[in-house]
């Protein structure tokens, strides 16, 4: 066994989520609803006040950490990060060595995976895919059926291949 639920305990609309504490160390970590949402194989964890709720799984090595929350139906997985006060939600799934972080968005069925970053206040959704060594940040949107593989996409937003304003960077 990897990590035990604690009896210590948040609210989180009707939803009563529980703190993690890992067997190995005793390290308090965040707050999970059940032991369906954090596997208790591979290195995965949900550290410090990080919210994991309804059907969502974090599994194999990912790390969800900070005051990050993933909730829906949503998979964190491989040794994807989400941290910073980053929300994943929906069908979204973050995996490979993606990273989301700060105030940034990932919903819908989006998938952010690869080296990929997704960070600033920028938002991922609908069935965008961000994948490669992308980077999208800012103020930044990708949304629709939006494939980003490479480049910096800083402020701006990409819909449907097409890149609108004029803050975009793509290298």
């Amino acid at each position: 066994m990897k990590y035990t639920i604690t009896e210590e305990f948040i609210i989180v609309g009707d939803k009563k989520l529980f703190r993690v504490k890992r067997v190995s160390d005793g390290l308090l970590g965040g707050y999970i609803e059940s032991e369906r949402n954090l596997s208790q194989e591979g290195d995965c964890f949900v550290y410090d006040s990080a919210r994991v709720f309804d059907n969502v799984r974090v599994s194999d090595n990912a790390k969800v950490y900070g005051d990050a929350r993933v909730y829906s139906d949503a998979w964190v997985f491989g040794y994807a990060w989400v941290f910073g006060d980053a929300w994943v939600s929906g069908d979204a799934k973050v995996c490979g060595r993606a990273k989301v972080s700060g105030n940034a968005t990932v919903s819908d069925n989006a998938k952010v995976y690869g080296d990929a970053r997704v960070f600033g206040d920028a938002i991922v959704s609908d069935n965008a895919r961000v994948y490669g060594d992308a980077w999208v940040s800012g103020y930044a949107k990708v949304f629709g059926n939006a494939r980003v593989q490479t480049g910096h996409i800083i402020g701006g937003y990409i819909k449907e291949k097409k890149v609108y304003k004029k803050r975009v960077i793509m290298d």
